[in-house]
């Protein structure tokens, strides 16, 4: 697993190989990195009586291109430290820094992918799994709510259960989603997913299914999201700290499983039915790809 390396980590572990003047920055640094943070170059090259360029090549050493983004590491750290709430987390448990190198990326993506999806496997509640596969089957019509990168997922289920034939419908708009569960009742099922479990109109959209009668089912990171109040089966995949921009950058990996899942399971809930579904369905696309 990869480990947190902070730049404050960083400039200790490149400091025996830095030139005595740019050394001179790392010690001004290392003493007052959280003033450092808000200091322009030419703040800086005052401070540690250095040129600007000897501070755009300690930078350099690094790794890191530039000195807005060695500013925005140090200004990074700095919230950290004092638990100030950052509205804009880029990657958040993803530990992307820019001194790595592009060759690092398969592997370190590959890792933390593999985290999310264990993570869900021991979040997956079997009970909870089945009493959703046997709603759906059975279900007259399903209603699919999502927002944001939720949609992937919930477009994706979507097209699956369509693939299936099931009776399975989705807006774009919210506001048609919260319109489409109001007038739904106890004969269907409404699927709603939530990485955060606190995405205002799917949370209203779930809410009015409910109210109409409907059965619901809530696909989210954990179970005391806001969310799950108007569950009748939560489904939760337990990965929960990995947002960004309001959502989570790989929130639909493990989504997107549980959607799979989900899909196997109706299949095997009546193999027969399903298969002969399944080669309808693909006797109208057969056509609509180029032969090899």
């Amino acid at each position: 697993m990869y480990q947190d390396i902070r730049l404050i980590d960083r400039i200790k572990s490149t400091f025996s190989s830095l030139r005595p003047s740019e050394q001179k920055v790392a010690n001004y640094v290392l003493e007052h990195w959280e003033q450092c943070s808000q200091m322009t170059i030419s703040e800086l090259s005052e401070k540690a009586n250095v040129s600007q360029p000897t501070i755009i090549r300690f930078v350099q050493a690094l790794g890191i291109d530039g000195y807005r983004n060695f500013k925005y590491c140090l200004l990074r750290e700095h919230t950290a430290n004092n638990h100030e709430k950052n509205y804009f987390n880029h990657m958040a448990d993803f530990d992307l820094k820019p001194w790595e190198a592009l060759e690092q990326l398969p592997l370190k993506e590959t890792v933390f992918t593999r985290r999310l999806l264990e993570e869900a496997l021991k979040s997956i509640s079997l009970q909870e799994l089945k009493k959703a596969v046997t709603s759906i089957a059975n279900a007259r019509t399903i209603d699919i709510y999502g927002v944001e990168n939720s949609f992937t997922p919930a477009n994706d289920l979507l097209t699956k259960l369509t693939y299936l034939g099931l009776n399975c419908k989705m807006h774009t708009d919210t506001y048609l989603q919260q319109i489409s569960a109001a007038h739904l009742s106890e004969s269907d099922v409404a699927i709603a997913i939530s990485h955060s479990g606190r995405s205002i109109d799917t949370v209203k959209a779930v809410k009015q299914a409910k109210k109409a009668g409907a059965k619901t089912i809530v696909i989210t990171s954990a179970k005391s999201s806001i969310i799950t109040k108007y569950a009748d089966v939560c489904l939760c995949t337990g990965s929960e700290k990995s947002f960004i921009y309001g959502s989570a950058i790989f929130s639909r990996v493990p989504d997107v499983a549980l959607v799979d899942l989900l899909y196997m399971g109706i299949i095997l809930s009546d193999y027969e039915k399903f298969s002969k579904n399944l080669d309808k369905s693909g006797l109208v696309i057969s056509e609509r790809g180029y032969e090899n």
